[in-house]
């Protein structure tokens, strides 16, 4: 493709609205991405029976936002009509409220990763960000956004957030690295545009989505200005290659058939995206070289995504559902530690909820007019993400037994000779198909050993941030000296000069519903 037609391809807008998970699906067809998975370029992702089930999740919340639209839709100051809860930029407390009940819910009814947090939180980070950024800098990148936004609203298109950079050494920042494209970086600036370069790793759904948004993944310095980009392209733009990330037992939805997958309908979806030289018009960038803005972006966004993990909440829920009805099966429901450990497992998936949802209720409002989530909540919240799901799933493999990992093939179950004794053999309690147990545990086995124990348990601790992450800003908001000073008044010691509490803590803690902005 010529520059001149790179130009074109990402500066357009989309053409019509999409309304339902089968016109998703469709809109994805004929893109000539430049996919590679198994070692072999993909010739159409929609139809690969690895990715499909991934696409199928996403076309979920097409579907949810038709069916119950209160929950899943919002009115929008843009379109002034209702749009995808996924694409809303939040205008009070209930709308993240709001979003953290949808997530649940399709949580709830795809059991797996939906793929669209990422966009939504990011759009809501830059829509207070841009705006302190034109505020302090006197660019213009808060109506570029807003346009962009509105433009997605009005196609109702999946977004996709770029942020997590393969990082190369560790130890050194973006600009100081051996090979300077560890870090996605801007290589050239012209008259129309900028061009970058290098890798974002383990994208979660970036196939499935119709943009980017590239974002810095840590806060830079004066030298790391190349480093400071935000900008939206199409997923299917030139220099863009996509290198898909293997699940575990990803090749059972190659095998044919629909019980050894486990959940053979919906999956999830990660892969790296290199960028070489690709294309970004200026209407598209949202920051250039403003480096010291890199840390307030994330921050923002990880307080938006760290509460968005409420979403295991509902997946969760389905786990705690496959562990009762294999509890039924083996005829053990009303023994008193089964019960028990289902009360425990409720109890684990519902301080999830509750903190992540206490997050949002907490919000607050910036400049820009958007509401951002508490951000001590919204640490907790994910840090309880970071642990709670592994013990949910111990405890359903505990109930399921060995069998969730020793039973045979699907295409023995099917066989005339072999099949009957399957039937037979793995039989539990008699009114209850063998098929059906099956099935229950294979379920069981995908949730907390196979695909989707990818989205339920490994991005569980390491997506918006490994643990560590989450108690380096827990460490920042808890106000420790207030703490004490709370204690020497009740003890009857004099307070300290330095034991005053923090403005941002008071009014966190103690604002009334109408919150204040910051």
């Amino acid at each position: 493709m010529t520059e001149s037609a790179a130009k074109a391809a990402a500066a357009r807008p989309e053409a019509r609205s999409i309304r339902t998970g089968a016109e998703y699906i469709e809109s994805l067809r004929g893109r000539k991405l430049k996919v590679y998975l198994f070692g072999e370029l993909v010739a159409e992702p929609v139809d690969h029976p690895v990715i499909r089930p991934s696409i199928n999740a996403v076309a979920e919340t097409y579907d949810l936002a038709l069916r119950n639209p209160e929950l899943a839709t919002a009115a929008s100051p843009y379109t002034k009509g209702r749009v995808n809860r996924f694409l809303h930029i939040a205008q009070s407390p209930e709308d993240l409220v709001m979003q953290n009940k949808m997530q649940r819910r399709l949580g709830q009814l795809t059991g797996t990763c939906f793929q669209r947090c990422v966009g939504m939180d990011a759009l809501n980070a830059l829509h207070s960000v841009t705006f302190e950024i034109d505020e302090q800098c006197g660019t213009a990148y808060h109506e570029r956004f807003k346009a962009f936004a509105a433009m997605a609203q009005r196609g109702n298109l999946v977004i996709g957030g770029a942020m997590t950079d393969v990082k190369g050494d560790r130890s050194k920042a973006p600009g100081a690295q051996a090979d300077p494209d560890m870090y996605v970086h801007i290589t050239r600036r012209t008259k129309d545009g900028i061009y970058i370069k290098g890798a974002k790793a383990h994208q979660t759904g970036c196939l499935n989505s119709h943009w980017l948004i590239v974002m810095p993944t840590i806060r830079l310095g004066p030298g790391d200005k190349d480093y400071a980009v935000v900008g939206a392209l199409p997923v299917d733009a030139p220099g863009i290659t996509y290198l898909y990330g293997r699940q575990s037992c990803d090749t059972r939805s190659m095998d044919g058939g629909d019980i050894d997958a486990g959940n053979a309908r919906f999956a999830g979806q990660e892969a790296m995206i290199v960028f070489d030289d690709a294309f970004i018009p200026w209407q598209r960038v949202f920051m250039d070289g403003e480096h010291e803005f890199a840390a307030m972006l994330v921050e923002r966004f990880t307080c938006y995504h760290r509460r968005s993990y409420v979403c295991k909440s509902g997946v969760g829920d389905v786990l705690i559902g496959a562990a009762a009805a294999i509890a039924d099966c083996n005829g053990v429901e009303k023994a008193s530690h089964v019960r028990d450990k289902l009360v425990e497992m409720t109890h684990l998936n519902e301080t999830i909820y509750a903190t992540g949802i206490s997050a949002s209720h907490q919000a607050t409002r910036m400049k820009s007019g958007v509401f951002l989530s508490d951000d001590m909540l919204s640490n907790v919240c994910k840090h309880h993400v970071t642990r709670l799901p592994y013990e949910i799933g111990r405890l359903a493999q505990d109930l399921a037994g060995g069998l969730m990992v020793t039973l045979p093939s699907e295409k023995d179950l099917r066989h005339p000779e072999v099949g009957e004794l399957m039937r037979k053999y793995l039989k539990g309690r008699a009114d209850i198909p063998t098929e059906d147990r099956i099935r229950i545990l294979r379920l069981i086995e995908n949730m907390t050993l196979g695909r989707n124990a990818v989205g339920y348990l490994t991005e569980s601790m390491h997506g918006a941030g490994s643990p560590q992450a989450q108690r380096v800003q827990i460490a920042r908001a808890m106000q420790v000296e207030f703490k004490k000073q709370l204690a020497r008044t009740l003890a009857g010691i004099a307070p300290g000069p330095a034991d005053e509490p923090g403005e941002d803590y008071l009014a966190r803690v103690f604002k009334p519903l109408t919150a204040t902005t910051r």
